[in-house]
């Protein structure tokens, strides 16, 4: 009985000491995750409540692992950081939210501040540049709390070894410039942001929309169209200016068009007139509104991927920075936007069925059965019980409607066309070809009820199938002639990318594409409120 009890006391003892050491191998951890930060010359000791006083505990931590002391001793690196928050306007943040006056202060005086003061400086130089770093790969809001069909992993960044990092390298400024957006468009943006800032302040009054002007009309809107485009640098200064719409206006008019995604017919109708009436100030700030979305979007789009952009209706492919092909795109209406997301293609459906969607049922089939049971035969699309039995049209029953299945049958006139690529996501989106080829000549392509449909998806899909010998075009069309549908895993791995912008630079101009959305506005008033 004694040999029992002290073998399970032993027992006890060891599975305690097991624990013990799981618990300090989970604290060993915990700080070696914390960087130790060795402060360079002669370091300054410091209050802990200073730091305490400023209620963030990533500061606090990273002062903890200093023992409290001063860091920033080196004037060369503090006046790059400065530098840094100074212009952090040409990110399309504000200078002001990083303490730039009063680190600026204390610069100037900064030989002849007493222990206290210099402690107080080094705090805040690290708050407002962790900050700025937090600014940089976030941004300054959250979509996941602002668009509930945005779907945006956060860009991970540990502030503190981010920080302890910097403090260690000898190429500081350059290391700045590695945590900012690096990806082409967020450049172009910035490129826009500094061209629009050159333009000189405008004041013109809104040209009012009476009837569409075309080519040798005379008109007195003409004066102030001419005017707005001497301002935007689409036609050469005059003396003085006529109400005829001539060939010189003709020509600058049509590079105003193209540069907003309109179509470049020369006709002044209500879609030019409102690019027109749109001021430097509101362009200003679309151009902000979209310098803050790309500091959410992915830092790393992946070596290879597609890339979308919803208001330009276009789809590109990237490999290796180098764009290999472009697709036109349609996007869902206003009522039924298409969501931002990031994901990865993993299937193609060659003659897919089309399941109808509850939005769609709702809106659009459920009432066009109502006006004629002949739209379910037409249409091609079975109607299917809970238990799997095929209604016919005539047994159909306005009660039952929303507990049945619907689904359109494979073929030319499946809604879906003859493809589909699918990525994974929580909205039930894809990529998928479409039986009214016709609608990509359309301007505005904002006309499906959320998926993404693409111009000619054949070309694209061979391409991301990357199989030249079983899965060519020419095998591709043999399949899709049978009219089965055949579900092809794709081996390649390409990042897919449905993202939102409005506003960049290209070749030293100005490009604007509509705000289908009506986003740009009310997320520029929420990031100057």
């Amino acid at each position: 009985m004694m040999n029992s009890t002290f073998l399970i006391v032993m027992l006890l003892t060891f599975i305690s000491c097991k624990k013990e050491e799981l618990k300090s191998e989970v604290i060993l951890k915990e700080e070696i995750a914390k960087p130790h930060v060795q402060p360079e010359g002669k370091p300054t000791n410091m209050d802990s409540t200073l730091v305490l006083s400023f209620h963030n505990k990533v500061l606090t931590d990273f002062y903890t692992s200093t023992n409290y002391r001063t860091v920033w001793q080196s004037e060369e690196k503090r006046k790059i950081i400065l530098g840094e928050l100074i212009k952090s306007d040409e990110e399309g943040l504000i200078p002001e939210d990083y303490n730039v006056k009063t680190l600026f202060d204390f610069e100037k005086k900064a030989v002849s501040l007493d222990s206290v003061d210099l402690a107080k400086y080094d705090i805040l130089l690290t708050s407002s540049l962790q900050k700025y770093i937090s600014h940089l790969t976030n941004g300054r809001l959250n979509p996941r709390k602002l668009y509930k069909n945005w779907d945006l992993k956060p860009n991970e960044i540990d502030l503190n070894t981010t920080v302890a990092q910097l403090l260690q390298t000898d190429s500081l400024a350059y290391k700045i410039e590695q945590l900012k957006p690096n990806h082409l468009i967020y450049k172009r943006l910035k490129k826009a942001l500094q061209q629009i800032n050159s333009f000189p302040k405008d004041n013109f009054k809104s040209i009012k929309f009476t009837k569409i002007i075309t080519p040798n009309d005379t008109n007195p809107s003409l004066i102030d169209i001419k005017k707005r485009l001497i301002y935007w640098k689409e036609l050469q200064p005059k003396d003085s200016l006529t109400t005829i719409y001539d060939e010189e206006t003709v020509n600058a008019l049509k590079k105003f068009q193209s540069r907003h995604g309109l179509a470049a017919d020369a006709k002044i109708g209500a879609g030019t007139i409102a690019s027109l009436n749109f001021s430097k100030t509101q362009r200003t700030q679309q151009i902000l509104a979209n310098l803050e979305r790309w500091k959410w979007y992915p830092k790393q789009m992946g070596k290879e991927y597609i890339i979308i952009n919803i208001p330009d209706y276009k789809l590109s492919l990237v490999n290796n920075n180098d764009t290999l092909r472009t697709h036109r795109v349609i996007v869902g209406r206003a009522k039924r936007k298409t969501p931002v997301l990031s994901s990865k293609l993993t299937q193609v459906v060659f003659n897919p069925t089309w399941t109808v969607p509850p939005t769609i049922l709702r809106e659009d089939v459920i009432p066009a059965i109502l006006r004629s049971r002949s739209y379910l035969t037409q249409s091609n699309i079975k109607v299917y019980d809970s238990n799997g039995r095929i209604v016919s049209p005539y047994e159909w029953q306005l009660s039952q409607a929303k507990t049945y299945r619907y689904v359109q049958s494979p073929g030319t006139f499946n809604s879906l066309g003859m493809v589909k690529i699918i990525f994974p996501n929580r909205f039930s989106v894809y990529l998928h070809d479409t039986n009214h080829r016709d609608y990509f000549d359309k301007i505005d392509r904002s006309l499906s009820s959320g998926c993404v449909r693409v111009d000619n998806p054949l070309e694209l899909t061979e391409y991301i199938l990357n199989d030249g010998v079983n899965w060519n075009l020419e095998n591709i069309t043999e399949t899709l002639q049978n009219e089965r549908t055949k579900f092809v895993k794709i081996k390649k791995e390409i990042a897919f990318h449905l993202l939102y912008w409005t506003a960049w630079s290209e070749n030293n101009k100005l490009i604007f594409r509509d705000d289908i959305y009506n986003l740009d506005a009310n997320l520029y008033d929420k990031l100057r409120n």
